[in-house]
């Protein structure tokens, strides 16, 4: 199976309210849609999220990376074969963005040629439980938040956004707790935002607060330092930013590790099938992390965390909510804080293309 045509798309969906991270404010979230189409006539599709600071690409830069090196590279290569396709985009470094948006859309396509959603080829789950992330806020209106996102939708766990200070986190999540009451399972994502000698105390003082796994608390690496923080915290320690391959993840098994964020927006659906693998064998935790998706990327995204063990924390990936606009023909409904799969092999025939040429 050969490509035939490609196309690019760049879309824009409005928030409901704009949206604080740790390093930028939102009024709207930015994607880029590769669309693929095989000598067969097959389609695949997947998306990016278009954030310098996570991903290391603007826009152009993207683009030129896909048009100018990975794309051309597609013309010499069986697309049938998802995981020999990465192992050649690999043999050029860097560029993870470029490498994830392809990999993503090839496994979309392989979806539609095995006629199958990837869910079920991979023998996992249709009903996938998901967590809402909380992003930064007062502490009261991220309560009015989180209340209003659980009586809608059924969460029963919420990732909340930390990095405003430990006083202030501490006091969000005594609110929260407060508010929810013990049915609902929180954990604190910090973003890397304190300096690595108050991580420590940070992940002690949110664990007491009732965090479960505390993620990114400071920027680390997988030496003795990242060692010594995790075997003095009450609670996992969660990797997320600083781990960008299987390989990385290795090395912060070998450096104690126990939980581990997998974000297939981010590096690609065959990545982080290995590194969730990896996870399992050595016994730690798991996540398919939120990596600022709409529908389409959730959907892939969902196909991994389908696969999961037991136990595993909730996909975060229900992001899509913040967002007004969507680009599928019919919306993903979460109803007790889960999604049913759609029965779909490959995501492009749920595009509303005539829609998403209005948001281009």
């Amino acid at each position: 199976m050969r490509l035939a045509e490609y196309s690019l798309y760049r879309y824009r969906l409005p928030y409901a309210r704009p949206v604080r991270w740790s390093d930028i404010v939102e009024e709207a979230a930015e994607f880029l849609l590769l669309r693929i189409t095989s000598d067969t006539g097959l389609e695949g599709v997947a998306e990016m999220t278009i954030k310098p600071t996570w991903t290391g690409a603007s826009l152009r830069s993207l683009v030129a990376a896909l048009e100018d090196v990975f794309l051309p590279l597609l013309n010499q290569l069986d697309l049938g074969d998802p995981l020999a396709v990465r192992a050649r985009l690999d043999g050029i470094p860097e560029n993870h963005a470029a490498k994830a948006l392809v990999d993503n859309a090839v496994w979309d396509l392989y979806a539609a040629e095995r006629g199958l959603p990837l869910h079920r080829a991979w023998g996992g789950a249709r009903v996938v439980p998901l967590s809402f992330t909380v992003t930064r806020q007062a502490p009261a209106l991220m309560v009015d938040e989180a209340v209003a996102m659980v009586a809608r939708h059924g969460f029963q766990t919420l990732k909340i956004k930390g990095g405003q200070g430990l006083a202030t986190d501490v006091d969000a999540m005594h609110r929260l707790r407060a508010a929810l009451g013990d049915g609902t399972r929180l954990y604190v994502d910090a973003n890397g935002a304190y300096p690595p000698a108050e991580a420590g105390a940070y992940a002690k003082a949110m664990a007491d607060a009732g965090a479960e796994v505390v993620e990114d608390p400071c920027v680390f690496a997988p030496d003795a330092a990242f060692t010594q923080l995790q075997a003095a915290s009450p609670a996992p320690v969660l990797v997320d930013f600083y781990c960008a391959s299987p390989r990385d993840m290795r090395l912060y098994l070998a450096a104690g590790a126990r939980a581990f964020s997998l974000k297939p927006g981010r590096l690609g659906l065959s990545d982080t099938r290995a590194m969730a693998a990896l996870a399992e064998a050595a016994g730690c935790r798991a996540v398919v992390g939120m990596f600022g998706e709409s529908v389409l990327g959730t959907l892939a995204a969902l196909q991994l965390s389908a696969t999961l063990p037991a136990g595993s924390l909730p996909a975060e990936n229900s992001w899509y909510l913040a967002m007004t606009q969507q680009i599928l023909h019919t919306p993903l409904v979460i109803a007790q804080g889960a999604i049913h799969l759609p029965d779909v092999a490959g995501s492009a025939a749920l595009v509303d293309w005539a829609r998403l040429e209005k948001l281009t």
